[in-house]
């Protein structure tokens, strides 16, 4: 397994390299490096570190939620809260139920079917868009109007939607729920308990470095061990209640930079360190559980479900940017940047075909093929536009 982490360390590296020299984001390049590296293509990944795939992909996505939330302001949050929340709920409803209404015309399956087909394609990747908002934030660029914010506080909402919906769509199909309607509940809640105990967990901490002021090493060390945690106590609360550990880990950044600025940076530093090791992890790991073979059995049919679906998300971003400042530039940078999927259809892209649905490797197939699809052109698209729309 050592060996295999060397290989993802060092390859990782270099494709990132090389792609930023081909003036294309270091990103495609190690999510290439994964399809190449894993058990698809050329299986240089332990299958011991396969099986954990899932667990280290989760610790990389917290830390850079944990860079998000340390760099989300409240001033921001506050000018672009109902923004955030139409951006986050009503672009993944409108593809997720335009391709439940076109999918029976291009698969012949039934709606419950292509509902949950639906909700796969529709989530959008924090693993993805996150990074680059990120980025964003620190070089000052789309911050006066807060797009960077916006974007990575929607695409979290828009993740949490999209899965609790979909999770739905199971029990249903399944037999064990016959309401979608309260599952649709849970998404609120789940978002604002995951925030409560972000914050609870939030202000322990700021409570512990403030009184024991332990070196910047191990505060940042300590921030991702309560986040990992947090994730622990989501999965334990799944048969019970949906409790949304991404709007959690978020929160516990944000209180950390609303209680103490200094801690904050601090923290906040030493996770851009971690990150460098963290990013390789998370996008050549997402690479490697995609199955270009099965992307492939997807066709045209599916290559169309997943472009008229986007043309609904871009049409639901647009919509919810109607009234705000932003010009037209600018919504045309936060649709491109509602594009990218991975790391959802990555992780649950296989559950129709593990619970006996008779299309689910068409599911999968489709859902392949929206990682190949979306996230090289959204991540190439907000990388171009990002420099020459956004300002400072």
């Amino acid at each position: 397994m050592t060996v295999s982490l060397a290989w993802i360390i060092l390859l990782g590296l270099f494709s990132d390299y090389l792609f930023r020299k081909l003036r294309l984001p270091g990103l495609i390049g190690m999510l290439l490096t994964g399809m190449l590296m894993g058990p698809y293509a050329f299986n240089m990944i332990d299958p011991a570190l396969m099986t954990l795939s899932s667990d280290f992909r989760m610790t990389a996505l917290i830390v850079i939620l944990l860079r998000a939330g340390l760099a989300t302001r409240k001033d921001t949050l506050n000018r672009i809260g109902k923004t955030v929340a139409l951006t986050g709920i009503v672009p993944g409803l409108f593809e997720g139920l335009v391709i439940m209404l076109i999918a029976p015309y291009f698969l012949n399956i039934g709606y419950l079917e292509s509902a949950i087909l639906g909700f796969i394609i529709a989530a959008v990747s924090p693993a993805v868009i996150v990074p680059m908002m990120v980025s964003l934030i620190e070089s000052k660029k789309g911050d006066r109007k807060g797009i960077p914010t916006l974007l990575l506080a929607s695409s979290s909402l828009d993740n949490v939607s999209a899965v609790v919906i979909f999770s739905g769509l199971i029990g249903i199909y399944e037999g064990k729920s016959r309401n979608i309607l309260i599952k649709l509940a849970e998404i609120p809640f789940s978002i604002v308990s995951g925030i409560i105990l972000g914050i609870l967990i939030g202000f322990i901490l700021y409570r512990v470095f403030l009184k024991y002021n332990p070196r910047a090493t191990k505060m940042g060390m300590i921030v991702i061990g309560a986040a990992i945690l947090l994730t622990w106590f989501e999965n334990a609360l799944k048969p019970f209640v949906f409790v949304s550990s991404i709007s959690g880990v978020i929160a516990i950044g944000f209180i950390l930079l609303e209680k103490s600025e200094p801690i904050a940076h601090k923290v906040s530093q030493k996770l851009g360190k971690i990150w460098v090791f963290a990013e390789i992890l998370l996008f050549v790991l997402i690479g490697a559980q995609v199955n270009v073979s099965v992307a492939l059995d997807a066709g045209i049919a599916g290559a169309l479900i997943i472009f008229f679906g986007l043309i609904a998300r871009s049409l639901g971003v647009y919509l919810s940017l109607m009234h705000t400042e932003l010009d037209n530039k600018e919504k045309v940078f936060c649709i491109v940047s509602c594009i990218p999927k991975a790391s959802v259809q990555a992780a649950v892209g296989a559950v129709p075909l593990a619970i006996g649905i008779k299309s689910g490797e068409t599911m999968l197939a489709i859902a392949v093929l929206s990682i190949l699809f979306t996230a090289p052109l959204g991540v190439i698209a907000m990388n171009a536009l990002g420099e020459k729309v956004l300002q400072k």
